[in-house]
């Protein structure tokens, strides 16, 4: 089980500083004595480590299914987290009572601070508070540390639930001594530097000995403290053992809270006041949904709500199941206080910690293995249990890319000094976001605090006017919702026009893979124009897509706005759209020509799409002088050379200039530069190492891509492609090396030079991993069904998955195993032959 109150529930009320009630408003806290509200209703200063649980978790189970022992263990994680609370808590009005005996004593002076009447008015039962939880406190201490199943506990509660009066007193109080305290600072220099930084002590086990809260925030404590109070009790109801001593006393002590909350609450109709801003208008949700946060150094998924005025930040709470779902705030910033840092103001900001790109696509073919296993079982009319647990797991994994993925920083500052950093994967989403904040605050927006009532209406407004109902992954989506499209999208970009003066202007395109979006494309930069003429073409893959989004820049060449940060765009965005790619229109054989207006902007484009299965089909030559579609064995003689000149060729300029290209191999290169130097090495012309010099890297390394494409038979042969298959689902490493050597033994001679030359080729791309972001993974991922993907008449035979994408992982698993692996001599591998030699 999942014991993590402690961490999530009780403790996180460090020093954070509650926004307490605004100047004048009428209203007293409201304090809910239900259960389910959040015990800390404030923006959060300070954070517990608390990721979204990626399922609604049920707890620990009801009393019936848990035995009495975990029940036990669990009171104690209960006591301990709240322990940890009360010790902050004692420290805190330990702070507050420190300048009382200071300020008493020279109110009787010729130069009081404050007059005896003011003390008294704004310390008004602190000091009764204090004794009665430092006596709780130390009664309760040696039972938790010296801790045994036997122990009792419930009187204790009881006496602290009797006591309560006091709380009765200071709450009815509060609102004055609130208003003393605000009046004193503004007459009173002294008083105001006192009440701006009271020291607490930090808890006897953190490294930080002290920090500085307001007294605004500490003399709000006590209201706070009350619900707390009342929510352990129901934890720990919850997990006593009806029959145990503590049981009827834990009882009594959560009925007397309750009906003190009750009776507080009574005068109180918080309702009409959050859900309006400070000028009466009502406040309405603009724009809501899924971001990622990075939040002390780790990465939390958040629902961030934007409304009129306010920006809120916050993070669906656990819940029982059957119970109401319920938001709990992180921090809100009013949109008069927000501002957006610029580059250069962020540098100080945190480094965002990428995720290597093979984890993300490892975890990309993990999910790609659970959607085929679930396919079987539909298919098998298999268990639903079994499909469910399918389902959960991907859930999980989907969860862990849609929260590690993104890395394109969205920083939000608080003019009040805290400054926020969201991660996006998608620029388009960003700019989104960045929009709709700025067409509000052309408002007049005023500044605010919201008190903790206005706060918790406003949360648990979210819960019923959010769009956004379902974290954005795959999973998620109902069976009979469209899947998307798997395959390739084919797009021309020619050109744009609507731009008010000369620009250095680019393009690039977005698709949703895996439920978000990623740039899958981007061309070259039209330099000073209106009117850029791009006309250049890409192939993007599709996983389950089902938009195509177009995003203009203008180029920043300003060396004072780039940033350190590799994944800040700096460039200005000129204009965006996307368009729905609907299967049916999308899958002719012809070229489909659309335009997209965006911001007065007109961007012309084309595109066609070819399925999985269609896109590597192998189509022999009809002409054998060539070499694009002719066997390798019939180039490599006609050449007299051990590996095609047209490979030799390609890796020998991409080692020259391209070897530090970020995504070299994975961008697509310009659709006619490719056909251009196709045509040039199938027509043997003298020119092509002049061409090969100048044409642009992408489309180098596009044309190696195709070459391999194209062999009327894949370079690992169409003969050993089951046996490979077999081979890499092998267990026992010896047994997998055995069979894995021998299957290169098997290839034929050009196949196999060629294959170890590439092999090496690509390994010395990896080594530039920091650089050009392409590790052996990803270059797997690019050339596994490349070099391994049957021809079409072998594939009817062994793809029985031909449409299923599982063999394609499958195939890029073959390719990884070879670049993980020592290097491979061709005299040596020839040589051995320890290993086995029957047929697999």
């Amino acid at each position: 089980a999942d014991f993590n109150y402690g961490a999530d529930e009780y403790d996180a009320e460090g020093n954070e500083e509650p926004k307490a009630l605004p100047e004048g408003s009428e209203t007293m806290p409201y304090i809910d004595e239900s259960p389910t509200m959040s015990p800390q209703l404030s923006a959060r200063g300070q954070e517990s480590g608390d990721g979204v649980s990626p399922t609604p978790t049920d707890g620990l189970g009801t009393g019936g299914e848990r035995d009495a022992g975990k029940g036990l263990e669990m009171r104690k994680l209960v006591l301990s987290g709240f322990l940890a609370s009360e010790e902050i808590y004692i420290n805190q009005l330990e702070a507050l009572l420190l300048p009382m005996k200071p300020l008493k004593a020279t109110a009787t002076t010729s130069q009081p601070v404050l007059t005896l009447q003011q003390i008294e008015t704004i310390f008004y039962k602190i000091q009764d508070i204090y004794e009665i939880h430092k006596e709780f406190y130390d009664s309760l201490c040696p039972k938790v540390q010296q801790w045994d199943s036997n122990v009792t506990m419930g009187h204790l509660f009881q006496k602290l639930a009797s006591q309560l009066g006091v709380y009765k007193a200071f709450v009815d109080n509060y609102k004055i001594a609130l208003e003393t305290a605000e009046k004193c600072s503004q007459s009173n220099y002294q008083f105001q530097k006192i009440s701006e930084e009271l020291k607490v002590k930090g808890p006897k086990d953190s490294k930080e000995s002290h920090t500085s809260v307001t007294m605004e925030a500490l003399l709000y404590k006590p209201i706070d403290r009350v619900t707390r109070s009342t929510l352990v009790l129901h934890d720990l109801l919850k997990h006593t053992p009806a029959d145990h001593p503590d049981y009827p006393l834990l009882q009594d002590a959560l009925r007397i809270s309750q009906n003190f909350l009750s009776s507080i609450n009574e005068d109180i109709d918080p309702r009409r006041t959050a859900v309006t801003t400070p000028k009466g208008e009502t406040r309405q949700l603009i724009k809501d949904g899924f971001l990622v946060e990075l939040s002390e150094g780790s990465r939390k998924l958040r629902h961030v709500f934007l409304f009129t005025d306010v920006l809120l930040c916050a993070k669906l709470k656990k819940t029982a199941v059957g119970k109401h779902q319920q938001y709990d705030c992180k921090w809100y910033v009013p949109l008069a206080d927000l501002v957006f840092p610029s580059p250069e103001e962020s540098e100080h900001c945190p480094q965002v910690h990428v995720i290597p790109d093979h984890e993300l696509e490892d975890m990309k073919m993990k999910i790609s293995a659970i959607k085929s296993e679930v396919q079987k079982e539909k298919a098998n009319k298999g268990q639903s249990r079994a499909i469910e647990r399918l389902k959960k797991k991907m859930f999980e994994n989907e969860f862990w890319l849609l929260l590690n993925s993104p890395a394109i920083p969205f920083r939000i500052h608080n003019r009040n000094g805290k400054s926020y950093l969201f991660l996006l994967s998608s620029d388009y989403e960003r700019s989104e976001w960045r929009e709709a904040i700025q067409r509000l605050q052309k408002k007049d927006l005023q500044a605010f605090v919201l008190s903790s009532v206005e706060l918790q209406v406003l949360t648990g407004s979210c819960f019923k006017l959010r769009t956004v109902h379902n974290i954005p992954v795959t999973s998620n989506k109902d069976d009979d919702e469209s899947p998307g499209l798997y395959g390739f999208l084919h797009v021309i970009v020619h050109s744009a026009k609507g731009f008010k003066q000369s620009a250095n202007l680019y393009c690039t395109l977005e698709v949703d893979s895996f439920g978000y979006f990623v740039s899958k494309a981007k061309t070259r930069v039209f330099r000073d124009t209106t009117e850029p003429q791009w006309n250049e073409e890409f192939e993007i893959e599709l996983e389950g897509s089902q938009s195509l989004r177009i995003l203009c820049y203008e180029k920043c060449y300003d060396k004072t706005k780039l940033n350190k940060d590799n994944n800040e765009i700096v460039d200005k965005i000129m204009g965006k759209g996307q368009i729905q790619l609907d299967p049916q229109a999308v899958q002719t054989k012809n070229w489909h020509m659309d335009v997209i207006e965006m911001n007065g902007i007109k961007v012309e484009f084309s595109m066609k799409f070819t399925s999985r299965d269609m896109s590597l089909k192998r189509t022999p030559s009809k002409k054998q002088t060539g070499v694009f579609g002719v066997k390798i064995s019939v180039v490599t003689k006609r050449e007299r050379s051990k590996v095609p000149y047209i490979v030799r060729q390609c890796i020998e300029e991409v080692e020259k200039r391209g070897i530090e290209e970020v995504g070299i191999y994975r961008i697509s290169g310009v659709a006619t530069d490719i056909q251009a130097l196709k045509a040039v090495f199938d027509a043997n012309n003298k020119d092509i190492l002049v061409m090969l010099s100048d044409m642009d890297i992408n489309a180098i390394a596009g044309t190696l891509k195709l070459y391999f494409r194209e062999l009327p038979e894949p370079l690992l042969t169409d003969r050993l492609y089951p046996a490979f298959m077999e081979g890499i689902a092998l267990s026992d490493p010896a047994a997998k090396e055995n069979c894995m050597m021998h299957l290169l033994r098997s290839l034929p001679d050009p196949n196999l030079i060629t294959f170890l030359f590439l092999l090496e080729h690509l390994k010395r791309v990896a080594e530039k991993e920091p650089i050009n972001k392409m590790s052996l993974h990803n270059l797997a991922t690019v050339f596994g069904p490349t070099l391994l993907r049957p021809s079409e008449g072998e594939s009817k035979a062994h793809l029985t998955l031909a449409s299923d994408i599982w063999s394609h992982d499958v195939m890029a698993q073959v390719l990884l195993y070879y670049l993980q692996h020592p290097p491979i001599s061709f005299t040596e591998l020839k040589r051995n032959t320890l290993y086995f030699s029957t047929d697999v």
